[in-house]
């Protein structure tokens, strides 16, 4: 199966591979658990060498069609602009999952061990903080807590301790939209021998690619911006080639199970068809969300990227090509005003997800967040009053009539 040319960044989320040599617009879903062996011996070597051909579909736990191009085309994005010999080839290899989770987990197991320790930031989705303080101590793997802006920590940190095998970043962090500058946080990495993994979801790689600073591994929970439209659940782990590494994570894949399914495949990239035009209009609501709320008196702090006074402002225009459409802001009545706000809201939707066409709306403390260290989460950011958004494609005008009604 050919995948589309290096075309330009718009053309490639639009363009999709013709399959099997049909020529069907839309490519079909293959809605089936097995394939025929129609090639014994294509067949019998997939097997021998642990799926390496990627061009022979068995079982679609392994590999499906349907599921394939999508990744590859999520790691034409993910590598765009990265230098080739050629405009056909690809410069970094893509695996779908059935969930964000499913992705970070896979990402993370390939790069540690039993022994092994992850230095991280505080800040981290509730989730992936979970997984790595509670479930991964369990299996031998410990995490170090940094702040991912003192580098000469991190530095020091890596060195005077053999057992860091992995760099794990999150940036834009989520709820906090906080920044860390991956060029330097990669090459302290590649001086050390040690992995690095950076999740892009916020950003999407739109806005943000990390393997052109030297980052290892991208991952997404593409149920979120990359789908754009809440239909489906996904994630995706993005590498530069890299044989080892890559027949790392499939194995792991094989072997856990978390893939993602055809359909979901299918969502996914009806939505990927029109990343630019939503992240242009996701990022332009949110900059003027932002400056509203900037000025409300119920407000005492805005996180948005994209105004001067964020203290990572220069740092993100540096690194990135836009500011996205997630912000966060601090109501000046805490917890209590947390709980008002959403119960006054009534044009947006509450809810603990986020990337949809539509606006949400969510009280990191009570949900994203809720499993997370109290002490942790305001150590980084995430206080009781803390109303993470992430800006719809509506009217403007609208949001901002919900937002100042649900503050009055």
């Amino acid at each position: 199966m050919n995948s589309t040319n290096k075309k330009g960044f718009h053309s490639i989320c639009v363009k999709d591979p013709i399959i099997d040599g049909l020529s069907a617009h839309v490519p079909p879903i293959y809605a089936t658990s097995t394939f025929s062996y129609e090639n014994l011996d294509a067949a019998f070597d997939f097997f021998k060498s642990g799926g390496k051909n990627k061009d022979v579909f068995t079982y679609s736990r392994l590999g499906n069609p349907s599921v394939q191009f999508v990744a590859e085309k999520i790691a034409m994005l993910e590598s765009f602009g990265l230098n080739s010999e050629s405009d056909n080839e690809n410069d970094a290899f893509g695996m779908l999952f059935g969930s964000g989770m499913a992705a970070i987990s896979a990402a993370i197991m390939t790069t540690v061990k039993a022994g092994d320790k992850v230095i991280t930031q505080g800040n981290l989705y509730g989730t992936t903080n979970e997984l790595l303080f509670s479930f991964l101590k369990d299996f031998g793997v410990e995490v170090v807590y940094a702040d991912l802006k003192d580098l000469n920590f991190v530095e020091d940190a890596i060195i005077n301790d053999e057992k860091i095998k992995l760099l794990y970043i999150e940036t834009p962090a989520n709820p906090t939209l906080a920044c860390y500058d991956l060029d330097a946080l990669a090459a302290i990495a590649q001086n050390q021998g040690i992995k690095t993994i950076v999740d892009n979801t916020f950003a999407t790689p739109y806005f943000q690619q990390p393997l052109k600073y030297g980052i290892d591994f991208v991952v997404h929970s593409s149920t979120k911006f990359l789908n754009g439209h809440g239909t489906g659940t996904s994630g995706v782990v993005v590498g530069k080639k890299d044989a080892v590494m890559q027949q790392k994570l499939y194995g792991i894949q094989k072997m856990i199970g978390g893939i993602c399914s055809p359909f979901e495949a299918f969502l996914l990239n009806n939505g990927v068809k029109t990343l630019p035009l939503r992240m242009e209009q996701h990022q332009e609501n949110a900059l003027q969300l932002a400056h509203f709320l900037q000025q409300h008196k119920a407000v005492s702090f805005v996180n948005y990227l994209g105004l001067e006074n964020h203290a990572d402002h220069i740092l993100a225009k540096d690194q990135m090509t836009g500011f996205g459409g997630m912000l966060s802001f601090e109501l000046k009545g805490g917890l209590e005003a947390g709980m008002q706000f959403q119960r006054n809201i009534q044009f947006c939707t509450l809810t603990a997800s986020l990337g949809t066409a539509d606006t949400l709306v969510t009280h990191s403390a009570s949900t994203s967040h809720v499993n997370v260290p109290k002490e942790q989460r305001l150590q980084n950011g995430i206080t009781d009053g803390l109303i993470r958004v992430s800006v719809g494609l509506e009217n403007i005008e609208d949001i901002i009539a919900d937002f100042e009604n649900a503050m009055s």
